[in-house]
């Protein structure tokens, strides 16, 4: 499990949107709250959840980056 928990820490996560990483966020905090895991797993799962929330993080500057583009040129107009 641990080595499993690893593997999907480092996983490139690209190719998902902002829901997909929050559900998939929330999911892990979820287990880690639930106990009953290995210091290894425990970290591998922090580990995951710190990636996905970094990943979210940028998916949301990057919203705000276009809205004040838009807004910035509509009042340009």
């Amino acid at each position: 499990m641990a080595e499993e928990a690893n593997s999907a820490a480092r996983d490139d996560l690209s190719g998902l949107g902002y829901e997909q990483a929050r559900e998939e966020l929330v999911a892990t905090v979820q287990r880690l709250e639930a106990g009953g895991l290995s210091l290894e797993d425990s970290l591998a799962l922090w580990e995951r959840g710190e990636a996905l929330a970094a990943h979210c993080q940028a998916k949301l500057d990057g919203a705000r980056a276009r809205l004040d583009a838009a807004v910035a040129a509509r009042e340009e107009s």
